[in-house]
C-alpha cells in the first residue's frame, strides 16, 4: 500500500468515525428529550436502534485492523490507528448507554418533576456537550482543548455525588423504591457518558504526544 493510499484510507476512517459520532450525538439528544418529556415512543425508538451503531462499530473496527495488517504502520501512524480503535469503543458505549437509559424510561417508574430528575438532565446535557467537544478535538487534535474537556468532567462528577445523596434521602421518604433505583441507574449511565467523552480527549493527547494520561481522576486518586 503506497503512502498516498494509506493517508487516503486513514482520512476516510476519520470521516467515518466522525459520522458515527454524529449518529451517537443524535441518540444522546433524543435520549435527553425522551427523559425530559417522558416520551415513551421516542425512548423506544432509541432503545431499539442500537444495532445500527453496533454494526457500524464492527465495520470500522475491521477497517482499523486492515490498515494495521496491510501497512504495518509504526510510530504516530500506529498510535493513530490504535487510538481510533479505542475511540470507536467509547463512541459505541455512549450509544449503549443511551439505549440503556431509554429502556428504563420505557419500563421504569420515574418522576419527571423531581429535583433529582432536573440534576440528572443537567448531567446528561453536560455529558453531551463534552462528547461533542471531544469529537471536534478528535479532528482538530487541539491538546489544550482536550485537557479542558477532561477538567470539565468535575462538573458531572459533582452532580453525580449530589444526585446519589438526593436519591439516598428519597429512599427514606418515598414509597417509590423502584423509581429511585431507576434514577440511580440512569445517573450512573450519565456519569459514564461523561467519562467516555474524557477518554476520547485522552486518546487525542496520546496520538499527539505518545503519552496516555488518566485525567478521569484527580491527581492522587485511583
Amino acid at each position: 500500500m503506497t503512502r498516498k493510499l494509506f493517508d487516503q484510507e486513514l482520512n476516510e476512517l476519520h470521516e467515518e468515525l466522525t459520522e458515527l459520532g454524529n449518529l451517537v450525538d443524535g441518540r444522546m439528544e433524543k435520549t435527553i428529550q425522551a427523559l425530559r418529556n417522558m416520551d415513551l415512543d421516542l425512548a423506544h425508538e432509541v432503545a431499539s436502534s442500537d444495532s445500527e451503531i453496533d454494526h457500524m462499530e464492527h465495520e470500522l473496527e475491521g477497517e482499523c485492523l486492515s490498515l494495521i495488517a496491510l501497512q504495518q504502520p509504526i510510530a504516530k501512524d500506529l498510535r493513530t490507528i490504535a487510538a481510533c480503535l479505542k475511540v470507536l469503543t467509547d463512541i459505541e458505549r455512549e450509544g449503549d448507554q443511551c439505549a440503556d437509559i431509554c429502556e428504563i424510561i420505557c419500563t421504569g417508574e420515574l418522576n419527571p418533576n423531581s429535583l433529582v430528575m432536573n440534576h440528572v438532565l443537567q448531567m446528561m446535557e453536560a455529558a453531551r456537550t463534552m462528547f461533542r467537544r471531544a469529537m471536534n478535538v478528535f479532528i482538530s487534535r487541539d491538546i489544550d482543548e482536550a485537557e479542558d474537556i477532561c477538567r470539565s468532567d468535575d462538573f458531572v462528577d459533582n452532580l453525580f455525588s449530589k444526585v446519589i445523596l438526593e436519591v439516598s434521602n428519597g429512599l427514606k421518604e418515598s414509597g417509590n423504591v423502584l423509581g429511585e433505583v431507576d434514577m440511580l441507574l440512569i445517573t450512573k449511565y450519565a456519569e459514564r457518558m461523561a467519562d467516555h467523552a474524557t477518554n476520547i480527549a485522552e486518546w487525542v493527547i496520546y496520538i499527539e504526544t505518545g503519552e496516555h494520561p488518566d485525567l478521569n481522576h484527580p491527581e492522587g486518586e485511583e
